[in-house]
């Protein structure tokens, strides 16, 4: 029996529990993050003891493939961790793109991004110009003037470059995202590190502002912030339930 806890972080969910075992789960991940047999999740996180940060964790999208990084995953992760004694209120933890920094004010969490990366510029696809930026996993990111989503576009895109696929438009000083996740394979209601990624293109462009909110397909109300190329990244986070779930 696994006792795990269900988190919901602006659209996205998760399945998380914390062990002191590290192996692969990718199994695992797989049957906990089914819609219907399982618990139901973007991903599963499994928080772990380490000597030099408060804690490492392993990430699994639901297809059981892993990631090195999840924006709001670490933003539902760093709740978890204090909620459940594992960590201070202002805690570092360790994930495969480094070093995450986060703080916990009750069900706010802001996370520190790692050093945002641009991989390749002036892509041009479906008439449209994409920038591929690493955000600590690879983003396409191109900029629309209108509500474009297309699902079979993303997905030629995120094969040919094995990366996610953003499309992002500013209206009235904000930012809208809606993002196609790669081992989701669908637009999901919001990735964390999606928007980062649009968030820097949009610095780069010097058509945002350092301090901007940020609207996922959830609709929920996110904060970016820019400081030294790191990128600062705020919003609510919700304990759903608790589950015992039989292996």
């Amino acid at each position: 029996m696994l006792e795990v806890s269900k988190y919901n972080a602006s659209g996205n969910d998760f399945v998380i529990f914390h062990d002191s075992t590290k192996k692969d789960r990718s199994e695992l991940a797989n049957k906990l993050c089914h819609r219907q047999n399982g618990v139901g999740a973007d991903g599963l996180i499994v928080i772990l003891p380490h000597k030099t940060h408060d804690f490492e964790w392993q990430f699994y999208n639901s297809d059981g493939s892993t990631a090195a990084m999840c924006g709001n995953g670490t933003r539902a992760c760093a709740h978890y961790a204090y909620n459940n004694n594992l960590a201070p209120k202002d805690m570092s933890f360790l994930t495969s793109s480094g070093i995450i920094k986060a703080s916990v004010d009750k069900d706010i969490v802001e996370t520190k991004f790692t050093k945002p990366i641009i991989l390749q510029e002036n892509i041009r696809e479906f008439d449209m110009d994409f920038i591929l930026i690493d955000t600590g996993v690879p983003h396409l990111v191109t900029f629309t003037k209108n509500d474009f989503f297309d699902k079979e576009k993303a997905f030629v895109l995120r094969e040919k470059y094995n990366a996610n696929v953003n499309f992002a438009r500013l209206q009235d000083d904000k930012l809208y995202v809606r993002t196609y996740e790669r081992g989701v394979e669908d637009e999901t209601g919001a990735c964390g590190t999606g928007m980062a990624a649009c968030f820097f293109q949009g610095i780069l462009k010097k058509d945002i502002s350092e301090n901007i909110t940020v609207y996922p397909t959830s609709k929920e109300e996110l904060f970016f912030r820019i400081n030294d190329n790191d990128i600062y990244f705020k919003g609510a986070v919700k304990h759903t339930f608790d589950a015992k779930y039989f292996v």
